[in-house]
């Protein structure tokens, strides 16, 4: 039915002849006819729409942008996008402390200690059976709390070990002294640990030297709970035999042994270190002035004096005017040399009436 679609039907309907009279059924006719080609554009557009709603004439979706263009959209919103937070700091290690608390040892505490080494009772009671040392030790220090003249300090146990001995035989070195073993440091320090004391390693170095023999000990001065005593008077020097004569040494030294001693302490971030000379007459300490401080290490003159009471105070009472401002001082005891010939022991009321008052009291 060529061109139904544009009123093609009406032709169908009228006379062919245009001199053929027009009746009223031609005119009924044609009416139908227009109305029926009227109907078919409507009936087409309802099928269509049916089919559209059926999927048949849906418009495919647009396709994807390119995937240059997707990569820089990305990129622009990366860019504009909030950098994610800074994660938060770690926290800082608690500060490394003393073994009774604490990072200085003055004016908070008074050191009362013992001395000695394995397998040579003569040179202190600080060996053998060590925890039962120890026990001693603490009862020892608790009369100095319990004293007349007590300041109200807090008691600080030390165990002074002689880890480097003088001997009379010049040895395989020929430096005249002796070192003790590590497992023997190691055992000393454990017990010390389990009083909660601190160690201190004694230097007697014959013919060799502070310096030398303090750094053979570094793996032990790092820990927070280890310092050094210097005993000059087995500092010999070149040809000098231990036994025949005083050793000597001066504040240069001391001073040297103390910086190497701070910068450990710097290092390990670690409480004070206390750094004893022990001193038996004006010989044996040469250019005390010499000393310069060095941070983190506590300077202790601990007076060395033998035999009868009134001799021990004269003595201490000599050495502690040269004392350098800012050296604390100390006192040593012995349990032999001080009861013989009918003398006797000082007791923590006479040690503390000394003046200055020993801040660090050793018993040998």
């Amino acid at each position: 039915m060529k061109g139904g679609l544009h009123g093609a039907p009406s032709s169908r309907a009228l006379p062919a002849d245009p001199e053929t009279p027009i009746s009223m059924n031609h005119f009924n006719a044609a009416h139908e006819a227009n109305r029926e080609a009227a109907a078919w554009p409507l009936a087409f557009a309802a099928v269509a729409g049916l089919c559209g709603a059926c999927g048949v004439t849906r418009p495919s979706p647009a396709p994807p942008p390119p995937i240059e263009a997707r990569q820089a959209a990305t990129e622009v919103a990366v860019a504009h996008s909030d950098p994610p937070p800074e994660p938060p700091p770690a926290p800082e290690p608690p500060a490394v402390e003393l073994p009774r608390g604490g990072r200085t040892l003055f004016p908070d505490y008074r050191l009362v200690g013992f001395c000695g080494t394995p397998g040579a009772p003569e040179l202190g009671s600080l060996q053998g059976n060590l925890p039962a040392r120890a026990k001693a030790l603490d009862a020892q220090a608790s009369r100095y709390a319990d004293a007349r003249n007590a300041d109200g300090r807090k008691l600080l146990p030390v165990f002074e070990l002689i880890a480097v001995v003088v001997q009379g035989a010049p040895g395989p070195d020929g430096k005249y002294r002796r070192r003790v073993d590590g497992t023997v440091i190691e055992q000393y320090l454990r017990v010390a640990r389990e009083s909660k004391a601190l160690l201190l390693l004694n230097i007697q170095p014959g013919q060799s030297d502070f310096v030398t023999e303090v750094k053979a000990f570094e793996k032990y001065l790092r820990e927070p709970d280890v310092g050094v005593a210097l005993d000059p008077e087995w500092a010999m020097r070149p040809k000098q035999l231990p036994g025949r004569s005083f050793g000597q040494t001066d504040g240069e030294t001391i001073t040297e042994v103390a910086s190497y001693l701070s910068g450990i302490v710097s290092d390990g971030k670690l409480p004070e270190k206390a750094l004893v000379f022990h001193q038996v007459n004006n010989w044996v300490l040469k250019d005390e002035p010499g000393m310069k401080p060095a941070s983190g290490i506590v300077f202790i003159k601990s007076v060395d004096g033998l035999g009868p009471v009134g001799s021990k105070i004269k003595t201490y009472d000599y050495l502690m005017r040269s004392a350098v401002a800012g050296v604390h001082p100390g006192f040593k005891l012995f349990f032999d040399e001080d009861t013989r010939n009918g003398s006797r022991l000082m007791t923590p009321k006479e040690v503390l009436a000394l003046s200055p008052k020993p801040e660090y009291v050793m018993y040998e």
